[in-house]
C-alpha cells in the first residue's frame, strides 16, 4: 500500500494514523477509563496517578480534536467539565481489549 496524507500529516500505512490517534503512554489509558462513561478532569487526574497536569491536558485536548472524546462544560461556578466518549472513541474500546488480552498473553509467556 503507498503512503496517504491525512489532516496535513503523511502516512505509510492505516496502522501509523490508527497509532497517531490512540498511540502513546496516556491516550489508551484515557479512553480506556472513559469506557464505563463520563469522567470530570479531577477524576481522570487521580485514577492516572503519574500524569502530570499539563500532559493530561495535552492528551484531552488531542483525543477532543481527534473526535475520540468530547468535552462537555457546564455553566456553573465552579465550572464542571466532564469528558466522554464519541461514538468514534467507544469504536476504539474491541482494538484497545485485544490489545489488552495479547499483553496478557505476551506477559505469560515470560512468567512460567
Amino acid at each position: 500500500m503507498s503512503g496517504f496524507s491525512f489532516r496535513g500529516k503523511n502516512f505509510n500505512n492505516p496502522v501509523e494514523l490508527s497509532l497517531d490517534v490512540i498511540g502513546g503512554r496516556w491516550k489508551i489509558p484515557i479512553v480506556w477509563r472513559l469506557k464505563e462513561g463520563s469522567m470530570r478532569y479531577g477524576e481522570l487526574r487521580r485514577s492516572l496517578t503519574k500524569i502530570t497536569h499539563k500532559m493530561l491536558t495535552h492528551q484531552l485536548r488531542e483525543l477532543e480534536q481527534d473526535e475520540i472524546i468530547v468535552r462537555k462544560v457546564y455553566p456553573e461556578v465552579p465550572p464542571k467539565v466532564e469528558y466522554s466518549l464519541t461514538l468514534l472513541g467507544e469504536s476504539v474500546i474491541p482494538v484497545i481489549d485485544l490489545l489488552r488480552e495479547w499483553g496478557e498473553q505476551y506477559r505469560n509467556v515470560f512468567n512460567k
